[in-house]
């Protein structure tokens, strides 16, 4: 599952948080930006797998990280071909596929209460113009614990589809999905008023 922190003391691991953060983003915007031929495009993902290894994440790992977005990609690459050319499709395919790749290094690293802490640290200067920023860490905690949350909820769903032979019906998919995360939600919300977390 995307997100799943893998103890570590590889120098990724111990890594602050911070730091990973804005190399990432760093990372990312250098990828979107300079990698423009297949070619560039597979020594980027050279240096990505080498992070890999150097962190110790199992390929097994690694290869689940991507899985969720091979059809986000598969589509995206039908179109720029085309739209474009192959080579075009491979470059905006393979930047993606990277920046995908490093975003689940830093989670897969990086405990996600540290994230949060960076993230509070460095929203900090918001203060000054009245922005709650243990709230902004607040509303990124429940964010991330959502995504795995409604993957289950989708996930239990199918299962049950199955169950009852309704595999290639999208109704018997969309519509408990729907009504069990809006339930989700309802108590989520309701265990956050009871915690005052509504309170000025």
């Amino acid at each position: 599952m995307i997100g799943l922190y893998r103890p570590g003391t590889s120098p990724l691991h111990r890594l602050p948080a911070g730091v990973k953060l804005v190399l990432l983003l760093v990372s990312i915007v250098a990828a979107a930006v300079l990698v423009r031929t297949p070619v560039q495009v597979a020594a980027a993902g050279a240096v990505v797998a080498a992070l890999y290894a150097v962190a110790r994440i199992p390929v097994r790992v690694a290869l689940a990280q991507l899985r969720p977005v091979f059809w986000v990609l598969l589509l995206i690459a039908v179109f720029q071909v085309l739209v474009t050319s192959p080579a075009r499709a491979v470059v905006v395919c393979g930047v993606l596929l990277v920046s995908v790749a490093l975003a689940a290094l830093v989670t897969l690293t990086t405990r996600v209460s540290a994230v949060l802490d960076a993230v509070t640290v460095g929203l900090a200067p918001l203060r000054r113009v009245g922005v709650d920023t243990d709230r902004l860490g607040l509303l990124l905690a429940l964010a991330i614990r959502c995504v795995p949350l409604l993957a289950g909820i989708v996930h239990d769903v199918a299962e049950a589809r199955r169950a009852r032979g309704l595999q290639w019906s999208m109704t018997a998919l969309v519509t408990p999905v729907l009504v069990r995360a809006l339930r989700t939600a309802d108590a989520m919300g309701e265990a956050l008023v009871a915690r005052g977390v509504d309170d000025d």
